[in-house]
């Protein structure tokens, strides 16, 4: 791996049984780097993201997060797999931001926000809930402290998500479609967040079809179809003038 690498896939495969969902996925997400992620539903975007953060193992390939192996580890030559406590510990320098919130209904959004630090990091009470606190206001909820998931809206509950995965101090945030559950008139807020993110040097994969973010925020794009890399690279070139008729095809769809 180069030094700057954050995330090297080389010839990933996952397969469900008979369907073969990632058929020799290879990419790289550089320190302080931006990858969006784009492609038709079914085409193994989300499944990528889940391998990165171990809710799947890998079947064949190597994916490695930082300077580690995803989910083994070389032993005089030979792979033997993680446990479940060493998969823990990798998996908790990784964020993660699904498209539902996943928030905890009976906590309020500081308890949401402080229970990973309390329970998985063992951080003091009071450091985590000021910890908690700042995060919050970060991701403009000062006033929601107190406020319980239901009585949030939707970009609201997806910026306490993010304030959540942010209290676990990752070195690389995972986004799989955050915007797509979302009212039209709330995806600015949660953008603008990860936005924010992007220009703190915070390294990113993204799944999402916001080709706005992505022109934007995004320092390579990538096009995935049936589980295989079609067409990557700057997002303008990708955007403006893609080179595959796959990634043609579908552009033209998104944009209209």
């Amino acid at each position: 791996m180069s030094g700057t690498s954050i995330v090297r896939a080389i010839e990933v495969h996952k397969s469900y049984g008979p369907v073969h969902v990632l058929r020799g996925v290879s990419l790289e997400v550089h320190a302080g780097e931006v990858l969006c992620l784009m492609g038709p539903s079914g085409s193994g975007k989300s499944t990528f993201l889940r391998c990165i953060n171990q809710l799947e193992r890998v079947d064949d390939g190597e994916l490695w997060v930082r300077d580690e192996l995803v989910g083994y580890r070389l032993h005089r030559g030979r792979l033997y797999e993680l446990t479940e406590r060493e998969i823990a510990r990798q998996r908790r320098g990784i964020g993660m931001v699904f498209q539902r919130f996943n928030l905890f209904p009976h906590m309020t959004a500081l308890g949401n926000v402080v229970e990973g630090p309390l329970r998985a990091l063992r951080h003091n009470r009071a450091d985590a809930l000021t910890a908690a606190r700042r995060l919050l206001d970060r991701v403009g909820l000062s006033d929601k402290y107190d406020a319980y998931p239901a009585q949030l809206s939707g970009g609201q509950q997806q910026r306490v998500a993010i304030a959540r995965a942010l209290a676990m101090q990752p070195h690389l945030m995972l986004f799989d479609e955050p915007t797509s559950a979302l009212d039209p008139e709330l995806v600015g807020e949660v953008l603008d967040v990860m936005k924010g993110l992007a220009a703190e040097g915070m390294p990113m994969v993204v799944v999402t079809h916001e080709v706005g973010f992505a022109r934007e925020v995004g320092d390579t794009l990538v096009f995935m179809d049936d589980g295989v890399v079609v067409e990557s690279g700057p997002p303008a070139e990708v955007l403006n003038t893609p080179q595959h008729p796959r990634t043609r095809e579908f552009l033209s769809r998104v944009l209209g």
